[in-house]
């Protein structure tokens, strides 16, 4: 079912919707109901317990308080997507603003008087665009301001850190915004003043910190500061990523995952069963390649390991037979770059699909096979005009091979292009009529097309799709997973319970469906010991599903476990297949860091469940 079906696994359960993989599947960055909203949100907890659950991002709804604007200043009571441009007439509320009584107060409030007049001189230079008169004035504040009126003090820092924003001077504006900090902790206009300050200096980690606070502290309702939190994490999670992946140790995937991707292939001449017997040469383009029990082949012995699943030994016979340039060459190069491709490996897989596309003798079933798969690790690379080359190319050598149409109508989806996505489903089923698996999926580009168009009839229609699918193939178990994640975008949670009970049935080792089941006991019920149970005993199936730790991570996020949730991330990001859900699941990481961070600094978290 789900664990890869598409071409490369990996790319759906980076980008397509839901969680899983296949064209439902994945987790991505936004499906039916997400709305569009940040993954990183699912790790910082975004205002209220977020959940990723099966092809949606789910919100809780959960009262939360009014932060309560008053006193002295506004930055408890910033306008949402205000621009934070202007200096302050008055400090923000907090840590105790208000005059001393007594004796000395007179005095006291002469020298804060004295102080206030020289801030609004240098308001009024500031809006006339003097900035270096401003700072002058805001200096002389600073200077005239009594120690003890912290409020006070941390606004005069904060107008001097706007005016030296505007002159583009950001060292002495992350400079004067930390002194406005240490006076005010929960100084919002100071937090995000210094963030981007930290931006423009590349202080990633630290630019990271400051927006997480200032996040928190608006309830993650304003768009400037949650448009800051996306970049820097992007870019924090693309160097890690980066770095990591060139390094990183293979790894091969579970049997579970390599049976499933194979399994999306029905014209792949490598991954059809070995023949007893000797075939003729024409039988053996159709039916496979015959076993000739006394040869000496690479390839033949590659394709016993695969058979007797034992995946390790594969890509060293493989090499075999292109050394020695045996007979089987070329199926032993895809071959070989097959298993480099489900192992990470990228760039060692590239080569050995070009030389096999290249060779214009080989069998044409091969040569599209190649470009299917080097078309997907393009699309991995998010590179989607060669990978819509190589998935075209594909088409015009072999125009008859279902599995360029079924694989190309999930490129499209990706691609958002659903009505060509369609056509290519209903091509792949013209030419394989009992292709479940495209009639599932075509049903699942429908619904999506309907529900993002918020068409109720066609919804229903392609419920109803659905329906007739799961009736005609009954085995299908990614038939039922879809639809589970249709009824779940639908709220028709017992049915969409059902659904993946079936799965379970019929694929009882598939770790992603125990995922999708436990997190619908979440939306569904509430049922946190029960969605947990679930997401355990995907992980107890297949301890390489890195959907599974990364789903268990961003729960333990929203449980305040911020130690168990990083271990979790680490662990996702050890298997993760590509160097794009690599980079995701760092940001996934660096958001519960800088939550770690934020509360040990200033005390601040979100709600948790």
């Amino acid at each position: 079912m789900a664990a890869s079906k598409p071409v490369e696994a990996a790319v759906v359960a980076a980008a397509a919707p839901g969680s899983g993989s296949g064209v439902g599947g994945g987790g991505g960055t936004a499906g039916p109901g997400t709305g569009g909203l940040p993954r990183w949100q699912l790790a910082l907890a975004v205002g209220a317990p977020l959940l990723l659950g099966a092809g949606a991002v789910y919100l809780w709804s959960r009262q939360r308080r009014r932060r309560e604007a008053g006193g002295r200043g506004d930055a408890g009571g910033l306008k949402r997507n205000s621009e934070r441009k202007t200096p302050e007439g008055r400090a923000s509320p907090a840590l105790g603003s208000g005059h001393p009584e007594g004796s000395g107060a007179h005095l006291e409030m002469n020298s804060l008087d004295r102080a206030q007049a020289a801030k609004n001189k240098g308001n009024k230079y500031f809006k006339a665009g003097k900035y270096e008169q401003a700072i002058q004035c805001y200096t002389e504040a600073i200077s005239l301001c009594p120690t003890e009126k912290n409020v006070d003090l941390s606004t005069f820092y904060q107008n001097r850190a706007a005016a030296f924003e505007q002159l583009q001077k950001w060292k002495e504006v992350a400079q004067d915004c930390t002194k406005a900090v240490e006076l005010n902790p929960k100084y919002v206009k100071a937090l995000f003043r210094r963030a981007k300050a930290h931006e423009k200096l590349d202080n990633k980690k630290e630019c990271l910190e400051d927006v997480t606070a200032v996040c928190i502290l608006e309830g993650f309702q304003n768009q400037q500061s949650m448009l800051l939190a996306d970049k820097v994490l992007k870019l924090l999670g693309k160097e890690k990523a980066k770095e990591k992946y060139k390094n990183r140790e293979p790894l091969m995937p579970s049997p579970q995952f390599i049976k499933s991707y194979f399994s999306s292939f029905t014209d792949d001449i490598i991954s059809q069963p070995m023949l007893k017997g000797e075939k003729s040469d024409e039988d053996k383009d159709k039916e496979g390649e015959a076993l000739e029990v006394k040869e000496n082949s690479g390839y033949l012995k590659a394709k016993q390991y695969m058979e007797e699943e034992n995946y390790d030994k594969i890509i060293s016979e493989c090499s075999k037979e292109i050394e020695a340039q045996g007979k089987y060459m070329a199926e032993a190069l895809l071959l070989r770059a097959t298993f480099y491709l489900l192992i990470g490996n990228a760039n060692a897989a590239k080569p050995d699909l070009d030389k096999v596309i290249s060779l214009k003798e080989a069998n044409v079933k091969l040569r599209a096979n190649a470009l299917i798969k080097r078309g997907s690790m393009y699309m991995q690379q998010q590179q989607p005009l060669l990978s819509t080359q190589d998935f075209n190319m594909a088409a015009d050598i072999d125009p008859q091979n279902a599995d360029v149409y079924h694989h190309r109508g999930q490129l499209k989806i990706l691609l958002d292009q659903v009505e060509e996505a369609v056509t290519d489903f209903d091509e792949c089923i013209r030419l394989r009529p009992e292709s479940a698996l495209a009639q599932a999926q075509k049903c699942f580009a429908l619904y999506r097309q309907a529900y993002t168009g918020n068409n109720s009839s066609q919804i229903q229609a392609a419920m109803k799709g659905f329906e007739e699918v799961i009736k005609k193939f009954p085995r299908c178990a990614e038939g039922y997973a879809l639809y589970a994640q249709a009824l779940t975008d639908q709220q028709q949670f017992g049915k969409a319970d059902e659904m993946y009970d079936k799965c379970i049935d019929l694929e009882p080792d598939n770790a992603t469906t125990y995922v999708h089941k436990g997190l619908l006991q979440l939306q569904w019920k509430q049922d946190l010991d029960r969605g947990l149970e679930l997401i355990s005993k995907a992980i107890e199936i297949d301890n390489k599903c890195d959907f599974a730790y990364e789903t268990m991570g961003t729960i333990e996020v929203q449980r305040g476990n911020m130690e168990k949730a990083i271990d979790m991330f680490n662990k996702a990001i050890n298997l993760a297949k590509s160097e794009m859900e690599m980079a995701h699941l760092y940001s996934l990481c660096d958001a519960a860091h800088a939550q770690t961070e934020v509360a040990k600094k200033y005390g601040l978290k979100p709600p948790t469940l």
